[in-house]
């Protein structure tokens, strides 16, 4: 987590620089919109992590509000398929709940990290227990675990829920708990929130998801003692977080200027206000 957290304030740096390059675009003031406000016009395309939906969806809601002429399109394919859409030129941003892997770099994708996430374990409501340790969780999903009774739970069952392959979630949850391709699914769904109601309405189950989408039809298991909650993960004690990446080909000083505005909107009073009010965490 430190080395993600390191970068992103490198990117965060980035980005401020570029909010003076992008001249000649305006951008939105807290008085209301300038002269060169709605001369900015175009089409920005994400496509990515399924994980970053309420992210996306919320900045580009308020960014298309602050550039009328601007539209902002994102489509949910999963972290792998969007760094490959961008590699491939079809959009601007690739979109990943995950650090970017050495080849993808080595293609020339830049890591811009602009928010960080909470990975939570969830359980139905009735499950029994709270708290487990990160050794009790890999056991769980490498099948070792196979009964909450051995947990000192119920005896039931546990029904083991992830993500599909592809999934940055996934990627992130395995590689924390160095479980790669060592996990026995019960069931692999294509979305968070797919993850979220399966779970939810399957007594037995086991499942993890963004932070930010865990609601009260479902249970958070605390790991080691530690709760899935944001100064848990600031302060290192959590192990399961990760990066929200807006994946740009070169750096973000490099792109049009229309990208340009939307990473200097992201990093404006009015971004990290989204990102905050999702339960997301401002990189430092």
């Amino acid at each position: 987590m430190k080395r993600f957290i390191m970068k992103a304030v490198a990117v965060g740096m980035a980005v401020l620089m570029t909010a003076g390059i992008a001249t000649g675009c305006g951008s939105a003031t807290e008085e209301g919109k300038t002269e060169e406000t709605t001369k900015l016009s175009g089409k920005i395309s994400l496509a990515g992590s399924t994980s970053m939906e309420k992210l996306c969806e919320a900045m580009s809601e308020s960014f298309m509000e602050a550039y009328p002429d601007v539209t902002v399109t994102t489509e949910y394919t999963g972290s792998s398929a969007g760094i490959e859409s961008l590699t491939q030129g079809s959009i601007d941003i690739g979109n990943a709940s995950r650090e970017l892997k050495d080849g993808e770099k080595e293609k020339g994708v830049t890591e811009n990290v602009v928010a960080i996430d909470g990975i939570a374990v969830i359980t139905d409501k009735e499950n029994a227990t709270k708290d487990l340790t990160t050794e009790q969780l890999a056991a769980i999903y490498t099948g070792e675990i196979s009964n909450w009774k051995e947990l000192g739970g119920n005896d039931e069952a546990i029904v083991v829920i992830g993500r599909e392959a592809g999934s940055g979630t996934r990627s992130a949850f395995e590689e924390l708990l160095k479980i790669e391709d060592a996990c026995q699914y019960a069931q692999e769904l294509d979305s968070t929130g797919a993850v979220l109601a399966k779970v939810a309405s399957t007594p037995g189950a086991i499942g993890y998801v963004s932070l930010d989408v865990v609601d009260d039809t479902v249970n958070a298991v605390s790991l080691n003692g530690v709760p899935a909650l944001e100064e848990s993960i600031l302060a290192g004690k959590y192990l399961l977080s990760r990066p929200f990446v807006m994946a740009t080909m070169g750096e973000v000083s490099e792109q049009n200027e229309l990208v340009k505005t939307w990473f200097e909107f992201i990093s404006s009073d009015e971004g990290k206000s989204i990102i905050s009010d999702l339960g997301l965490i401002l990189p430092q």
